[in-house]
């Protein structure tokens, strides 16, 4: 009797503990996920904050700068234009020199120039060498200024970044399956005589295996809300207990990882149950007993 009073309890433990135990899986994934997301998204903003210069000859008219200001906002690479005047140039060189050339040279020798910022795709060095090639092609263009090395440098740290990060995900993929597989195996083992009893008395496969799944995806489901749970108060820590308020993360990104959490919770329990369930189906009664 004891046995019968004490069981609901033990199983309803078993899968309190099953559904915490793939919380903490899920979170792993989906930390991860959001590290990848925050390091695209912080490359994106590094690589569209490098300057191209188009240094302007003194004598340029403003139609012929409007003209190539016009070219430069339509061209499918510029993310923003700004004109900087000799004026404007003179000014931001004093304010950060503290000296002003124009003083001791008795003439503005700095030059205008448009300010452009490449969107991600195009600030690389082959796309800034084409880029630089059609600007050449203008008149009264003195010269192109790019960091060049600083590009590369950029490009080279967001490649291995982005390998650690994508091996780091696939270990931790193949280890959430492994844990998630076993959490959902042993909290199907409880009830392996009564799928075999079913069986016996003529239930489908199918018709077994479908309260087993259906339970197993609902435990997913609140384990992944959980998870995002913790996801966002580790995000709020890090932005508001750190001071990384600057730390933006898009609305695409945080869905995306809502996504992929969840679609993980969904779909690893709802596979991991019907082969722990097929298992018992396969299996012959008395090796029940020994297992």
């Amino acid at each position: 009797m004891s046995k019968k009073n004490h069981s609901p309890k033990t199983f309803k433990g078993l899968h309190l503990t099953a559904t915490l135990s793939m919380s903490l899986v899920l979170f792993l994934i989906g930390l991860v996920s959001l590290l990848v997301f925050v390091a695209r998204d912080m490359s994106v903003y590094v690589r569209e904050n490098i300057n191209l210069s188009v240094i302007l000859d003194d004598h340029i008219n403003q139609a012929y700068v409007n003209r190539i200001e016009k070219y430069l906002n339509n061209a499918p690479f510029t993310k923003s234009v700004e004109y900087i005047s000799k004026e404007d140039a003179l000014k931001d060189h004093v304010a950060s020199l503290g000296e002003n050339p124009q003083d001791f040279l008795g003439y503005n020798p700095l030059k205008a120039s448009l300010e452009v910022k490449l969107k991600a795709a195009y600030a690389n060095n082959d796309s800034v060498s084409i880029i630089e090639k059609k600007l050449n092609t203008f008149e009264h263009v003195s010269r192109i200024v790019y960091q060049k090395d600083l590009v590369s440098l950029v490009n080279e740290n967001v490649r291995k970044v982005s390998y650690v990060l994508l091996g780091i995900a696939f270990i931790l993929l193949i280890v959430s399956i492994i844990l998630i597989n076993n959490t959902v195996r042993l909290s199907i083992y409880s009830n392996r005589f009564l799928i075999n009893t079913m069986k016996l008395v003529g239930a489908t496969n199918w018709f077994i295996r479908k309260p087993y799944i259906a339970r197993s995806v609902l435990n997913g489901i609140i384990a992944a809300l959980i998870s995002i749970f913790l996801l966002a108060g580790v995000v709020y820590y890090v932005m508001y207990g750190f001071g990384l308020h600057e730390l933006e993360l898009s609305i695409i990104s945080i869905l995306s990882v809502a996504v992929i959490v969840v679609a993980s919770g969904i779909i690893l329990t709802a596979v991991a149950s019907f082969m722990a369930v097929g298992r018992y189906l396969h299996m012959r009664t008395n090796d029940m007993y020994f297992i």
